[in-house]
């Protein structure tokens, strides 16, 4: 896990070494928009932390960094104004955000998954006990649509039992 930091600010080597220390994370460099995307192209980061000043002056450039930024946390801060230990507490929330988003998009997707599960175990149950209802069937397929409905009941009583138990 990694940041990248774009500003030219002085001091902005200093602020990226706390930045490391309290974060336990490594923190690239870059000084400009062009170093930025060349960096951005050359591996993916946790967060992206650029200077508001950046985003004002160069707003197309700004915008390009936010498009190759990919998965990582956009982070714009003003480093004339905020300390090291302000970005440090910026980045922590925006880390902590992106946790709290994926747990619940993690649950949401199972869910759907379940709902989806469920749903074709149960139709493929209705159904292979509607076919063995029938009068004229042979006992070969009979015996087929049996072992099919046992294993539609089976998987249904499995998705049925919580997780936890």
């Amino acid at each position: 896990m990694s940041i990248l930091m774009v500003t030219g600010i002085d001091g902005a080597r200093q602020c990226a070494a706390a930045i490391s220390a309290q974060l336990g994370m490594e923190v690239e460099m870059a000084e400009g928009c062009k170093p930025a995307l060349a960096a951005l192209r050359k591996r993916e980061f946790t967060a992206v932390v650029v200077d508001e000043t950046l985003v004002e002056c160069e707003p197309a450039a700004a915008e390009a960094i936010w498009e190759r930024a990919g998965l990582a946390i956009p982070v714009q801060v003003n480093f004339a104004l905020s300390g090291s230990a302000r970005i440090v507490r910026e980045l922590r929330s925006a880390l902590h955000r992106r946790e709290r988003e994926q747990l619940l998009a993690r649950k949401a997707a199972d869910a759907a998954m379940e709902t989806e599960l469920k749903t074709t175990v149960a139709g493929l149950l209705l159904h292979s006990q509607l076919a063995l209802a029938g009068d004229e069937i042979p006992a070969p397929l009979a015996e087929r649509l049996r072992v099919v409905a046992d294993l539609a009941g089976t998987l249904s009583q499995q998705l049925s039992t919580p997780l936890h138990a």
